[in-house]
C-alpha cells in the first residue's frame, strides 16, 4: 500500500509540472503576441512624410517642429526643429536639457553667461536646462536642428528687461 501512495504523489507531481509548464508556456506565447515589439525608424529633414507643426507664437514666422520620436507630453522625445533663414529665435528657455545637431544652414548660438558658438551642419550641442539661450539663424537656407529632450516639450520665453 505505501508503495502504491509513493507512485500516486509521484504522478500527481508530474501532472503538476505538466499542467504548470504547459500554462507558462502558452501565457508566454500570447504576452509575446500581445506586445509588437518596437519599429525602427529613419528620417531626414527633408522627408515629405515629415508633419511639421507650429512653434510657440514669440518664435519666428515660418518655424516649425517635426516630431521624430516620442510624445511632446511625455520625457524622451526627438524632434526637428526647423527657422527661416536670417531669422532670430528670441531669448527662451527650456524645463528640460536638450541634445542638439544641426542638419542644415548655420545657427549662432548664445547661452547666457557664455561666449556665442556658431553651430555648422554636423555641429553637436548640449544645452542644460533652464539655461536661457537665443539664437539667429546666418544663413541663406532654414537652419534645422535635430534636438533629444529629456522632459516634455516646452519653451519658456524670457521677458526683455529694457523697456
Amino acid at each position: 500500500m505505501h508503495h502504491q501512495t509513493l507512485l500516486g504523489r509521484s504522478l500527481q507531481a508530474v501532472l503538476r509540472c505538466s499542467l504548470f509548464f504547459s500554462l507558462s508556456m502558452s501565457s508566454s506565447f500570447a504576452l509575446a503576441q500581445a506586445s509588437v515589439p518596437e519599429q525602427a525608424l529613419t528620417q531626414t529633414a527633408n522627408d515629405a512624410q515629415l508633419k511639421w507643426g507650429p512653434c510657440p507664437p514669440f518664435l519666428p514666422k515660418g518655424c516649425g517642429i517635426a516630431v521624430l520620436h516620442g510624445d511632446p507630453a511625455k520625457d524622451n522625445l526627438d524632434v526637428f526643429f526647423k527657422v527661416p533663414a536670417k531669422s532670430t529665435i528670441p531669448l527662451h528657455w527650456h524645463t528640460s536639457a536638450e541634445r542638439m545637431v544641426l542638419v542644415a544652414g548655420v545657427l549662432h548660438v548664445t547661452y547666457e553667461g557664455q561666449k556665442s558658438a556658431v553651430l555648422k551642419p554636423g555641429t553637436y550641442a548640449y544645452g542644460p536646462a533652464k539655461r536661457p539661450h537665443k539664437g539667429y539663424c546666418a544663413s541663406t537656407v532654414p537652419c534645422i536642428l535635430f534636438i533629444a529632450f529629456e522632459s516634455p516639450l516646452d519653451a519658456v520665453p524670457v521677458e526683455s528687461q529694457s523697456k
